[in-house]
């Protein structure tokens, strides 16, 4: 009886997870599709959600009025470093960002309740979420050896990947899982999901490969690995900050996932690494 109720369950959560995902790729496929402009406009709502997840987990009853400096100032690292990415504003304009960071670090001289550990979230939260979603943008231009100017399969290619990662690895940690990954920090986390999420992450690369062949297959290949191993360990990172925080989820705006940071983890920790691939190595 018990094994039925696991397995019941286990089906449930894998429906509403499905649907959830259905949804989510519709919305993120197309905006990527439709132009750089309608991805980073969703890229820049999912940012400052995922700031107030980010911020809530440190300062659970804060409200947004109370931290406006926070937000306002998570909007312009966002709109900077993701119109830097899709080649609106010159690569210079990110010493704005640097400046931000130490203005805030100014302003908080001033505040009655000032502390050091607060611009530390502050900082933290920038880069963990601003920074990294405004560099999904930037990956619009990679991997473009053909001269077009606007390639979208690399910036789709992360998501599939990503995806198909984390839905191969829950079914294969499900099904044959024993042997844990990194027990303290993600106790259903086991070797057998993560090779079971690695092994489909890999053929999904070969599909991308006969549809998006500015980058080889060998590339491709090379892209998956790096996706699923810092995915991953984002996904590990993301657990540690949220047991250290004693919450189940960052929030509840996707059933199923999660919140957005739950939901971005693996692509925002993967991204950098995938940035620093394919312009070092491919362009």
């Amino acid at each position: 009886m018990t094994t039925c109720k696991q397995t019941t369950s286990i089906v449930k959560e894998l429906i509403t997870r499905t649907i959830t995902g259905a949804v989510f790729l519709v919305l993120i496929a197309g905006s990527i599709f439709w132009s750089p402009y309608a991805f980073f406009a969703i890229a820049g709502v999912f940012s400052m959600i995922g700031l107030y997840e980010f911020f809530r987990l440190f300062y659970p009853n804060h409200t947004i009025a109370q931290h406006l400096t926070f937000y306002f100032s998570g909007l312009t690292i966002y709109l900077i470093t993701g119109l830097v990415g899709i080649g609106v504003f010159d690569v210079r304009m990110m010493i704005f960002v640097l400046i931000l960071f130490y203005l805030i670090a100014m302003l908080e001289l001033f505040r009655k309740d000032s502390s050091w550990d607060k611009i530390g979230v502050y900082f933290s939260g920038f880069i963990y979420v601003a920074v990294t979603f405004g560099l999904l943008n930037a990956l619009y231009y990679m991997g473009n050896q053909s001269g077009e100017t606007f390639f979208p399969g690399v910036l789709l290619g992360i998501f599939l990947l990503t995806w198909s990662n984390d839905v191969f690895a829950y079914l294969t940690g499900s099904a044959i899982g024993k042997t844990k990954l990194f027990e303290r920090h993600s106790p259903k986390k086991t070797w057998e999901g993560c090779l079971g999420g690695l092994l489909f992450a890999m053929v999904m690369a070969w599909i991308l490969a006969q549809y998006f062949t500015q980058l080889s297959e060998t590339q491709w290949v090379i892209t998956a690995a790096i996706v699923v191993v810092f995915g991953t360990l984002g996904d590990l990172v993301e657990s540690l900050l949220k047991r250290n925080k004693q919450v189940k989820d960052s929030g509840s705006i996707f059933p199923g996932h999660g919140g957005v940071l739950d939901r971005f983890d693996a692509v925002l920790f993967a991204t950098p690494f995938v940035f620093l691939y394919l312009s070092f190595f491919v362009r």
